[in-house]
């Protein structure tokens, strides 16, 4: 009964001063509100990194044309010529543990249609790239090995090609030119959206890989594979068997004359994914400064509080209330309003993150976790800062206490 009669009391204290009252739970809902909508900014931005580059296939390897040294110095990646399609094929017939191989080259151009053109990236691409970037098509199908085979001039385009070409008219079956060269498009692909860094990924357009090697860019060697692997725990097995196999075929002694990398998208993402839980904790941790802030105004109203109720602690020491009486009373009310403020703080910071995703361009993601963390951080931080103002109220003297004016 003590207790519930400790809360009233501290309920009624806070609204005999509601201004002070409002003040003081401010610092707590700002803290409280700023952490939640922080870390769900951050975990947002964690989110669409992942969900970009899984959008490039699960347990991924990419194979990259280029690091030559020349002169002893290291090119860039891409720019060498000595990754062949061949390359590609023995990739898929010697090394186990893959389930797609795809290899692709690609370049920008102006695609036209009528009087209607747009610049975008035309991709070469085999049919197992449709499997390994987890694309699907909207209207039509896709390119076949028949269309590889015979070198056809065919096209499967991207949703934003078709928007600017087509307007809302199905291409499907009608030809847009690429080079003064007709292409038949055979496919419209589903929306896949924006990439982590910006890119539109509905931005393409995509043809047999030898129709564009041969027929289109005039190249005689492949920019990337695309590697998908049958289980995550078999990418760094895989990954040094496709090194070593490439390293015979292009008679390499040293790996570091390699003319090729092959690139782990797990340890990229897992990378990521540690770098934006550092920035998400980076944020929060900001966010959770004016929670001490919060906790410090509690404090300097719970002193005022004392000061101003000095005559009612000496009374009710002398009807018999304790050391520990005492002091629990002030610790509830100070707990009350982190409470209280946390509360606020919630709805506050809830209504931000969504009002942020909403108007301000970015990717909020609101979990439980920061939530219940900032809320209890938050009743922790008032009855830390509580403590001193209610051992202060408990240490009065009740004589001179009773004599306060």
């Amino acid at each position: 009964m003590l207790f519930n009669e400790s809360v009233i009391i501290a309920l009624k204290a806070l609204y005999s001063n509601k201004l002070r009252s409002i003040l003081t739970m401010l610092g707590i809902i700002i803290g409280v509100g700023a952490v939640i909508a922080m870390v769900s900014i951050g975990m947002g931005v964690r989110k669409k990194v992942q969900d970009s580059i899984s959008s490039l296939g699960s347990n991924m390897l990419i194979v990259q044309a280029g690091a030559p040294r020349v002169n002893g110095v290291r090119q860039a990646a891409g720019s060498g010529e000595n990754l062949k399609l061949d390359d590609s094929d023995a990739i898929k017939k010697k090394i186990k543990n893959i389930d797609y191989v795809a290899p692709s080259v690609q370049k920008a151009y102006q695609v036209v249609n009528g009087n209607q053109n747009w610049n975008t990236t035309v991709y070469g691409i085999t049919y197992e790239y449709m499997s390994i970037r987890s694309l699907t098509v909207n209207s039509g199908s896709f390119i076949s090995d028949n269309d590889i085979n015979t070198r056809t001039r065919v096209a499967v385009i991207g949703a934003t090609v078709a928007s600017n070409l087509f307007g809302s008219t199905n291409p499907v079956g009608k030809n847009i030119r690429i080079n003064n060269d007709p292409y038949k498009i055979i496919g419209v692909l589903d929306n896949k959206g924006q990439s982590a860094m910006g890119q539109d990924q509905d931005d393409c357009v995509l043809i047999p890989i030898t129709t564009a090697m041969e027929r289109l860019m005039a190249l005689t060697s492949i920019r990337t594979i695309n590697v998908q692997v049958s289980s995550a725990d078999k990418i760094d097995q895989v990954q040094a068997e496709i090194e070593t196999l490439l390293r015979q075929r292009h008679r390499i002694k040293n790996p570091a004359d390699d003319d090729f990398q092959v690139n782990n998208l797990t340890s990229i993402m897992e990378t990521m994914t540690s770098t934006t839980t550092m920035i998400t904790l980076l944020l929060g941790s900001i966010a959770a400064i004016s929670l001490v802030v919060g906790g410090i105004g509690i404090m300097n109203i719970m002193m005022v509080s004392v000061t101003e109720r000095t005559r009612e602690i000496g009374i009710r020491k002398a009807l018999g209330a304790t050391f520990n009486n005492i002091m629990m009373q002030f610790l509830i009310e100070s707990i009350v309003v982190s409470v209280l403020g946390g509360l606020v703080g919630i709805i506050i910071g809830c209504a931000s993150a969504m009002a942020i995703a909403q108007f301000g361009g970015f990717n909020t993601v609101i979990t439980l976790e920061p939530i219940l963390l900032s809320f209890f951080f938050s009743v922790g931080i008032g009855l830390f800062f509580g403590i001193y103002p209610a051992r202060k109220a408990a240490k009065l003297d009740p004589i001179e206490a009773l004599r306060y004016e």
